[in-house]
C-alpha cells in the first residue's frame, strides 16, 4: 500500500491507495509536530481504517510548509519502514513546464496538473480552493502552461476579521441571498459569490486565450460549495492532488 500526503499552509491531506484505488483519506490542520509526533498520528489514523502498519510497503508526499518536510520524512522511515519520495521541482512528473522559473512553481500545482491531465486529459483548468486559490493550466499537447493565484476563502475571511475592527470571524455558509441581510450575510455573500465570479472570470479569461473549449476541474477544501455557485466548473474532485502523487510516485519508483 501507498501513503499519500499533500502538506498545504492550513490543510493537510492524508491517503492510502492500494494499488490504483483510493482505499483511505482525511483532511487534517497543518501543524509542527516532531517525528514521533507525526508517526503516532499518522499510525492512529490507519488504525481507524484496520490498515496494519506493515501493509504500507512506499510513501510519497509534497509540502508548501519546510518546516514540516524533515520529520515527516523521518516518521515515515522510522514508523514505516519506507524512504519516501519528497514531489519537488527536481522531480521527474511527466510533465513538461513551459514557466519561466519552472523551480518556481509550487510542486502542489503541478502534482495537480498531473493528476488532472491523467483524469481529464487536455486542455484543462485545475482549480484548487485552499489557503489560496490556484487556477493551474494545461495545455492542449499536456504540458503545464502556468496560471494564476488568487487569496483563498478563509484567508480572505481572515483578512477582513484581522484588518477591519468591526467586521466579526463568519463561518464559510451560503447567506439566504446575495444581498446580505445583516453583516454576516454581508461578508458570507462577499467572499463566497465573489470568488465565483473570479472562478468564472478567470477561467473566461484562459478560455480565450488559448482559443478552445478548456474542461475545469476543481479540488480542495471548498471546491464542493465553489462548484454549486461556479457556471465554469465541470468536475469535483476533492483528492486529486492524491490521485496526482500516486501518478507521480509511480512513475519515478514504479507499481506494483
Amino acid at each position: 500500500m501507498l501513503l499519500v500526503m499533500d502538506v498545504g499552509n492550513t490543510t493537510t491531506v492524508v491517503g492510502v491507495f492500494d494499488r490504483k484505488q483510493l482505499v483511505a483519506h482525511w483532511r487534517l490542520s497543518s501543524i509542527l509536530h516532531t517525528s514521533d509526533e507525526l508517526g503516532v498520528y499518522i499510525l492512529t489514523l490507519l488504525g481507524t481504517k484496520d490498515i496494519a502498519s506493515t501493509r504500507i510497503d512506499g510513501a510519497v508526499f509534497c509540502s508548501v510548509v519546510p518546516t514540516l518536510d524533515a520529520p515527516l520524512a523521518e516518521a515515515m522511515r522510522n514508523f514505516f519502514g519506507v524512504e519516501p519520495l519528497r514531489v519537488d521541482a527536481s522531480t521527474d512528473t511527466g510533465m513538461e513546464v513551459r514557466y519561466d522559473a519552472p523551480r518556481e512553481v509550487g510542486a502542489d500545482r503541478i502534482v495537480n496538473a498531473v493528476g488532472g491531465r491523467s483524469k481529464y486529459g487536455a486542455p484543462l483548468i485545475v482549480a484548487d480552493y485552499g489557503t489560496a486559490i490556484t487556477f493551474d493550466v494545461i495545455a492542449p499537447d499536456g504540458a503545464y502552461l502556468g496560471g494564476a493565484i488568487a487569496p483563498g476563502l478563509q484567508s480572505g475571511i481572515s483578512a477582513l476579521f484581522a484588518k477591519a475592527a468591526k467586521l466579526p470571524q463568519v463561518a464559510l455558509a451560503l447567506p439566504r441571498s446575495v444581498i446580505g441581510r445583516n453583516t454576516n450575510e454581508s461578508i458570507q455573500s462577499g467572499i463566497l459569490f465573489g470568488n465565483a465570479g473570479l472562478t468564472d472570470r478567470i477561467v473566461g479569461m484562459i478560455r480565450a486565450e488559448i482559443g478552445t473549449e478548456v474542461k475545469v476541474a476543481a479540488t480542495g477544501g471548498h471546491a464542493e460549495v465553489m462548484a454549486k455557485l461556479s457556471q465554469t466548473i465541470e468536475y469535483v474532485d476533492p483528492w486529486l492532488t492524491l490521485d496526482g502523487l500516486r501518478l507521480i510516485h509511480d512513475r519515478v519508483r514504479g507499481s506494483d
